[in-house]
């Protein structure tokens, strides 16, 4: 079993940047892949941003060059850097832990960009 806790999200101006925080306990030594996932009002869920355990990356396209996913081993927590916000970056945010081919995730934080 994982526990994943989320934060960091907010309201921010378009431009302006947020850093999204998920924080991972239990069985964190079996974690594959850690990943960020969004849904917006009246959309699907769709992923973000994604690292392994190797440290490989992974991006939508909507986030390549504007976010960075990382990791800190040490404090069991990755991270989401969100800069250049707009609008269309508005959205339930999501982290998600892949262990032994099960999803585990956290409760969700709300970014809003506001034009």
């Amino acid at each position: 079993q994982v526990q994943l806790v989320g934060s960091g999200g907010g309201w921010v101006q378009a431009g302006g940047s947020l850093r999204l925080s998920c924080a991972a306990s239990g069985s964190i030594f079996s974690i594959y892949t850690m990943a960020w996932y969004r849904q917006a009002p009246g959309k699907q869920r769709g992923l973000v941003a994604a690292i392994t355990s190797g440290g490989r990356t992974a991006y939508a396209d909507s986030a390549k060059g504007r976010f960075t996913i990382s990791g800190d081993n040490a404090k069991n927590t990755v991270y989401l850097q969100m800069n250049s916000l707009t609008p269309e970056d508005t959205a339930v945010y999501y982290c998600k832990a892949v262990v032994a081919g099960s999803d585990y995730w956290g409760q969700g934080t709300q970014v809003t960009v506001s034009s």
